[in-house]
């Protein structure tokens, strides 16, 4: 890989312990101590993925975060303290992929950011079809592009992967925890409420377009994809997140 990942924590000691982490995984790193200098960074060396603190000096995690989202897709891994709920379910649904909790492992940290590139540099696996159409939606793996018509949603990387889990079977319901194997593998210790935070940003995203149609809720249950006609028949309107 020649792109690096950006670690962004104001404290040295988890810079350190991450770029080790990762060092020994293969990739390259670089660091930043806070927000400012965090999208510095990023314009000057243009990053796979950035892990990022969300308690920080002078601008915050989720400000960052909101900022690099404003600009476009890159990865971004949120790092929290076990007291953070409130803010790591925020910055799932300001468009991070993902979250670590501290104290964490470091082995855990690199397995999300491998996790994370895998899917940004492959959509889908070989063996299933590279283009998906339902209704009004269509998905193109290789170009990494969701759209609705002729009109293009800006998806994340989780979205976009929990999108294409979801059309791979458009008569299946998924349950939370199918979709996070999907997604990253069994044995992640992500709650259901993160994946409910990713399905209502596509729900957003989408409805925006005329979407508004694009993923079902079963209750007790977990996900399918929806009719995708953009009149909303066919979905229980009490059961959506």
């Amino acid at each position: 890989m020649t792109q690096p990942i950006l670690i962004v924590d104001d404290e040295p000691h988890i810079r350190e312990l991450l770029a080790f982490a990762l060092g020994k995984a293969g990739y390259v790193t670089v660091e930043a101590a806070d927000g400012e200098a965090a999208l510095e960074a990023i314009a000057a060396h243009r990053p796979a993925l950035v892990v990022l603190d969300i308690n920080m000096p002078r601008l915050n995690g989720l400000d960052v975060c909101r900022r690099i989202r404003a600009e476009g897709q890159l990865p971004v891994l949120l790092l929290s303290s076990r007291d953070d709920e409130i803010d790591r379910v925020l910055g799932i649904e300001l468009g991070a992929d993902d979250y670590v909790v501290k104290p964490f492992s470091p082995r855990e940290v690199t397995a999300r950011v491998s996790a994370i590139l895998r899917r940004a540099g492959s959509a889908a696996p070989a063996e299933e079809p590279k283009l998906v159409s339902h209704g009004r939606l269509s998905l193109e793996a290789d170009a990494w592009r969701a759209a609705w018509g002729t009109d293009e949603a800006s998806l994340t990387v989780t979205e976009f992967g929990i999108l294409w889990t979801l059309a791979s079977a458009p008569r299946r319901v998924f349950t939370r925890d199918a979709i996070i194997d999907r997604l990253r593998g069994p044995g992640f210790a992500l709650t259901d409420r993160t994946i409910d935070s990713h399905v209502r940003n596509l729900r957003a995203k989408f409805a925006r377009l005329g979407g508004v149609d694009v993923v079902e809720t079963r209750p007790g249950i977990g996900y399918r994809l929806g009719p995708c006609q953009g009149s909303g028949q066919g979905l229980d309107e009490g059961a959506r997140t």
